[in-house]
């Protein structure tokens, strides 16, 4: 029998025994007067002859982090919340059954604690016990070092045991939930109203991404789960939501990594009448209040360097700009401006990159926009630590975008970066039907050639469109992504409660016998 499953029996056991002293083993509620982190908050700063002289008598519930016992008494530690308190029971307050209750407890047992406030002689805040209510056993150990487990994996499968052993971890996904409302509280008070768009949808779209697949069988329809609410935002758009925001689930088919989850969390909202430069400066605004109501401050820790919020440090450079200021001194001259106009400009940029960094795909066939994309991701990401916007997107990568009126191969897109990586995507909206079935139609040759993340015909989108969009920014924020960067979390399966994992290895007879060789 595994050591695991003896630990288990023998707190089966002493399930019984506790049973048998008139405690319910798994009761359905507990009276509590204080939470642990009331009384530390409240009474952290008392002296034991305050105490002593204005009794405070308390019941607290919590999960017991550690114990000891000594003779006829006995200490504990209960933790509620990420914080511990520490608990005194002495065999004469408690009683013959309570102490008896108090032996069979174990490392992470949920009790209840009757009694009043005292300082012990190390001075340690503490209630002295009166009485013991048993809420429920813990029947599997609680690991004594969790961060020193080999498999780093763990943490995020048994995600409830990481809360229990590593407050910190806590304070990450306590930070996270203020960083939805802040981003709530600033669209609310700007007079966006949030809705919800469907999930599952008949044209996976709003999105350049691979979708998971579904069948509805009553109606005998394939479905797609939602790799973006954009389309459906828009419509609501053209009817007259003029400011509309969402924080959504999104779904992508696609690797996982460092920045990546299928499943993912993203504020998406639009607003009429303005364009890409008024949601551009909107969504600064609100991400330098998030940082402060998340953090406190405008500068968070980002591994060995620190990101500063505040306006004041935000750069703005076009994405041609980027590559020409990020160009490497050893693939020669930085590129003209000239170069990025035509096909052969921009193969020779791609040919002078590659000479001397990491290799970047060319395919004469495809779009030059698209290959200036990929040059921009090569040169210039790895660079960006600070607040940085980068805007003009080509065409070829932006098909919901509008164009700029001078230069049609170049559209009214920004990106922001931090931390070397994109946070947020927002443009002035297409909201020219005709444009934008000719956009559908380019992707569709996307698709024809081969790329299966290219954007799919959407005739309803259009039909909507046709009765008029009025002009609109539009942007999406990458809430996962956000919090790492708030939080000093460098996978995002740190901000993820329960990221998607590979299935769990199950240890057969076979594997037994290899390890025993």
């Amino acid at each position: 029998m595994a050591l695991d499953e003896k630990i288990y029996e023998l707190r089966r056991e002493k399930l019984k025994q506790i049973e048998a002293l008139g405690q319910q083993v798994y009761p359905r509620k507990y009276e509590f007067t204080h939470t642990i982190p009331q009384i530390l908050a409240e009474y952290s700063e008392k002296t034991g002859e305050q105490l002593e002289n204005h009794r405070v008598n308390v019941r607290v519930a919590g999960r017991i982090m550690a114990i000891r016992l000594m003779g006829k008494a006995g200490f504990a530690h209960l933790q509620q919340e990420g914080q511990r308190l520490q608990i005194y029971v002495k065999k004469d307050a408690v009683g013959e059954k309570g102490f008896e209750l108090y032996k069979l407890l174990d490392l992470g047992d949920h009790i209840g604690a009757s009694g009043y406030l005292f300082r012990t002689r190390t001075g340690e805040l503490s209630v002295h016990v009166e009485e013991i209510t048993f809420l429920s056993k813990d029947l599997l150990p609680l690991p004594e070092k969790w961060h020193g487990l080999t498999d780093v994996e763990l943490r995020y499968r048994q995600r409830y045991v990481d809360l229990v052993m590593n407050p910190e971890v806590r304070e990450v996904f306590i930070k996270r939930s203020k960083l939805v409302q802040s981003l709530r509280r600033f669209m609310d008070s700007r007079g966006f109203v949030e809705v919800e768009t469907p999930m599952m949808q008949p044209i996976a779209g709003g999105a350049v991404a691979r979708p998971f697949v579904t069948h509805h069988n009553t109606l005998d329809m394939k479905l797609f789960l939602r790799i973006a609410p954009e389309l459906y935002l828009k419509r609501l758009t053209v009817g007259g939501f003029d400011r509309v925001y969402e924080i959504n689930r999104n779904f992508r088919n696609e690797g996982l990594g460092w920045r990546w989850n299928p499943e993912f969390t993203m504020l998406e909202f639009y607003q009429a009448y303005t364009d890409y430069r008024g949601v551009m400066d909107l969504t600064q605004q609100m991400i330098e209040q998030a940082a402060k109501d998340v953090t406190g401050g405008t500068k968070t820790k980002w591994g060995e360097d620190e990101i500063d919020w505040a306006g004041s440090n935000w750069r703005r450079m076009t994405m041609r700009d980027a590559i020409i200021q990020y160009w490497p001194v050893a693939a020669g001259a930085k590129p003209q401006m000239s170069e990025f106009g035509s096909p052969e400009g921009v193969e020779s940029l791609v040919k002078r990159f590659n000479s001397a960094h990491a290799h970047v795909a060319y395919d004469p066939q495809e779009p030059a926009g698209k290959t200036i994309a990929a040059l921009f991701d090569a040169a210039a990401e790895e660079h960006l630590v600070q607040p940085t916007i980068i805007y003009e997107f080509p065409t070829a990568v932006s098909p919901l975008s509008k164009q700029k009126p001078d230069e049609p191969d170049w559209t009214e897109r920004w990106e922001i970066f931090a931390g070397k990586m994109e946070i947020a995507n927002g443009f002035s909206e297409l909201n020219d039907p005709e444009d934008q079935r000719r956009r559908f139609e380019q992707q569709l040759q996307e698709r024809e050639r081969g790329d299966e993340e290219a954007h799919q015909m959407d005739e309803d989108y259009i039909r909507a469109l046709s009765y008029g969009m009025p002009p609109a920014g539009g942007v999406g924020v990458g809430v996962d992504r956000l919090a790492m960067l708030l939080t000093d979390s460098h996978t995002i399966r740190d901000v993820i409660l329960f990221p998607l994992l590979r299935p769990e290895k199950t240890l057969t007879t076979e594997d037994t016998e290899n390890t025993e060789r």
